[in-house]
């Protein structure tokens, strides 16, 4: 079994007082890896998509509680965000139930957030599991090998099932993308019209790479901006996509509210264009290894605690960068570049207005330096 980077941080905070709750789109392998750590535990196991379940954690009480718990000391509450005031629910074990490790995954951060945040606050440990990841991969069976993989990887993906299903990967990713990609969305009181979310995902996926225009996009899918903007707020939510801000200080002619958008799992974006070429006779190969590393660089960030915040970069007169990231101590800029021969440079402008900034080239061979 591939081993996920937040097991063992999940097994050192049991027990600690505090509710975990861990976060992830749907198939992302969140129920597999606490199945896993209390592999060898005995527990109680409820999940939210069940109509008895979800009554009986609604507007309950300690007492309740205790009396469905039993004798168990750890709960595991799977799908939690379609549990209806599940945040009040989760604050009764951390506060009353105190022996009970209670653990909670969701799929929606726009509902689990919502409901946990305020009742919760200083009483949960809070993960956010991806597809897996270039890193734990490499883990598994060696950096040669899953360089060796990076192009099946930008064609189908990190999905769990996707890496562990060798040959079946097109099927399953659209079944994945119809059967789970919409599921959380359309439950959702705000998403009104389907069709429009439809057009919307497609649109976004051929633009990915380029800064989007919410007006356009409203024009391809026949909607009105701030609709297209609520419904990518909501993409982003339950873990479809994720937005990356224009980085601005000083040049009167910098972009200062453009934004890209990206999907967290390339495999998800081919499979709504239904484009599984081979990355050799596709036409979209720069965009997509751009989605790739930001999109692996993320998870890499996540899993090993940096704190940084992430960018791209584009001035009126067309100059630009692909990726900037900025921490307390440093500006790091970043070139995207599949063919490994390509010489590109920092633009004159930025390194003029920003002379500590540090200018790196990210190619298959060397993408290891960027994402481990």
């Amino acid at each position: 079994m591939i081993q996920r980077t937040f097991k063992k941080k999940i097994q050192e905070r049991l027990f600690k007082g505090k509710a975990l709750i861990i976060f992830g789109p749907r198939q992302s392998g969140k129920s597999t890896l606490v199945e896993e750590v209390l592999r060898d535990v005995e527990h109680l196991y409820l999940n939210g998509d069940d109509a008895d379940v979800r009554e009986v954690l609604t507007n309950t009480t300690a007492t309740k509680l205790k009396v469905m718990i039993g004798n168990h000391k750890i709960v595991f509450i799977d799908q939690a965000q379609r549990i209806p005031n599940i945040g009040l629910t989760l604050k009764l074990f951390t506060d009353q139930i105190k022996a009970v490790q209670v653990i909670a995954t969701g799929s929606s951060a726009f509902e689990l957030s919502s409901q946990v945040n305020e009742p919760l606050t200083g009483r949960k440990y809070e993960f956010m599991l991806y597809p897996m990841s270039f890193g734990e991969m490499v883990l598994h069976h060696g950096l040669l090998e899953e360089k060796r993989f990076i192009e099946h990887r930008m064609v189908y993906g990190y999905y769990p099932e996707i890496v562990s299903k060798i040959g079946e990967e097109a099927e399953l990713l659209k079944l994945l993308a119809n059967s789970y990609l919409y599921k959380d969305l359309l439950m959702l009181e705000q998403i009104k019209k389907p069709l429009i979310l439809s057009k919307l995902l497609k649109a976004l996926a051929l633009q990915v790479g380029s800064e989007v225009n919410y007006n356009e996009l409203a024009q391809i899918v026949g909607s009105d901006p701030k609709t297209v903007d609520k419904y990518i707020d909501l993409l982003e939510k339950t873990f479809v996509v994720f937005r990356l801000p224009a980085f601005s200080r000083n040049l009167r002619n910098e972009i200062k509210k453009g934004k890209k958008v990206y999907f967290l799992d390339c495999g998800i974006r081919n499979a709504i264009i239904s484009n599984f070429k081979p990355v050799s006779s596709r036409t979209d190969v720069g965009a997509l290894w751009e989605n790739f590393v930001i999109s692996e660089r993320l998870k890499h960030r996540a899993y090993n605690n940096i704190d940084a915040e992430q960018y791209f970069w584009r001035t009126t007169q067309q100059q630009e960068i692909d990726f900037i990231e900025e921490t307390s101590e440093s500006l790091d800029t970043y070139e995207f570049k599949w063919s490994t021969t390509a010489k590109p440079k920092l633009p004159t402008t930025f390194s003029t207005s920003y002379p500590n900034a540090n200018f790196n080239i990210i190619t298959p061979k060397n993408v290891e330096e960027f994402l481990l």
